[in-house]
């Protein structure tokens, strides 16, 4: 059916898709966004990115236009136009139009867009062979600047640790805190296995709480598997038995060097593969149904 845009009420085509060069979300990065994945024509915990959508929304004291049960039923819709089984959706709430200068005040009312599309980050090899990151020299930004559990629009931080990892030609980044703690890589949370034990860093460190993290952590303890949070620092990473990231987009990758040193025996571990494995059965079997769902087409 190609590409279908939800844009402040209207569906469009791809090309048709557009908003004000004075939107402060273009202009600022003064927005929130977030990215979720459908699988096998279910959306996958779409309530949850739903709350966080809202949630980093009501921080930066951005007003959305539409109800959660509204903005819900705008991203089923907008999959069930695209006709697409397996999706990323990318939902946005930009501040809206204003004039030049930074004043929040002078954005009468937000643009809401929901985009569908496909995506993959890593090719399936890595998911067999694993991925290889560096540690960064750009740092992770801490809470009292802003704070990354905030999904906002202006990523810059993350580009320019994504630039030295570009720069080395592997496949991601590891971010540290400004004290030197593990905090997350570049666009994925982390965690590292070690003495049978899953682990990753604290929300309080400063990271962005991510659906796929919490999926992980809530998947361990049916699979036997000890998980929970921790302080790390690279001596813990490069002692690691085992590695992985994830995110929505990622879902669940192995990492299998760090710095130039391997983690553990170089190839993507045991706990790591059964948790993936566990996770893709969870995604294939649950989800809020696309071409199932009643309801009208939500508007503004």
């Amino acid at each position: 059916m190609g590409t279908v845009i939800y844009v402040n009420g209207r569906f469009v085509a791809k090309e048709e898709a557009t908003v004000s060069v004075y939107d402060h979300g273009f202009l600022y990065g003064d927005g929130v966004f977030e990215g979720i994945r459908v699988y096998h024509g279910r959306i996958f915990k779409l309530d949850a990115h739903v709350d966080r959508l809202f949630d980093s929304a009501h921080t930066l004291g951005i007003q959305i236009p539409l109800s959660r049960p509204e903005m819900t039923r705008a991203i089923i819709e907008t999959v069930r136009r695209t006709g697409l089984r397996d999706a990323y959706i990318r939902p946005v709430v930009s501040r809206g139009p204003g004039d030049l200068g930074i004043d929040p005040r002078k954005c009468p009312r937000p643009n809401v867009i929901v985009i569908v599309d496909t995506i993959q980050l890593y090719a399936e090899e890595a998911y067999r062979k694993g991925l290889r990151m560096i540690t960064t020299s750009t740092r992770q930004r801490p809470v009292d600047v802003l704070n990354p559990r905030i999904k906002t629009c202006n990523y810059l931080n993350n580009i320019l640790a994504r630039m030295e990892v570009n720069l080395v030609g592997v496949d991601e980044g590891l971010m540290l805190t400004t004290q030197g703690y593990v905090a997350e890589c570049t666009a994925d949370n982390i965690f590292i296995v070690k003495s049978g034990r899953v682990l990753t860093p604290p929300p309080h460190l400063g990271i962005l709480q991510g659906v796929t993290r919490q999926t992980v952590l809530d998947l361990c303890g049916p699979l036997g598997i000890p998980a929970g949070e921790q302080i790390l620092t690279l001596h813990d990473m490069y002692g690691a038995d085992e590695c992985f990231l994830t995110g929505t987009g990622a879902e669940l990758g192995p990492v299998v060097e760090l710095d130039g040193r391997t983690i553990g025996t170089g190839r993507p571990g045991p706990a790591t593969l059964r948790i993936l494995g566990a996770f893709r059965e969870l995604a294939a079997r649950e989800g809020t149904p696309v071409y199932e769902a009643s309801g009208a087409p939500a508007s503004t």
